[in-house]
């Protein structure tokens, strides 16, 4: 593997966390293939949960409500 390969995952973890609305408690939605095809999902999962935010997965979509409040489902 080599170096340029190995810092891209970390490349893109930053770029998704350093969205306006993971500062602002907002949501992000990544396409599930593409996240697998990126990082993989033990890794994304692992970076969500490190930064206290929830994870939810909505058919090919993954939504991270970027907040470490409780959350309420409402139906």
């Amino acid at each position: 593997m080599t170096p340029l390969r190995k810092a891209r995952p970390d490349q893109w973890i930053d770029q998704i966390f350093a969205a306006r609305a993971a500062a602002t408690g907002g949501v992000i939605r990544r396409h599930v293939d593409w996240v697998e095809r990126e990082i993989g999902h033990d890794r994304f999962m692992s970076e969500v949960r490190r930064r206290g935010f929830h994870l939810m997965r909505a058919g090919n979509q993954y939504i991270i409500l970027c907040a470490s409040e409780p959350v309420q489902f409402l139906f």
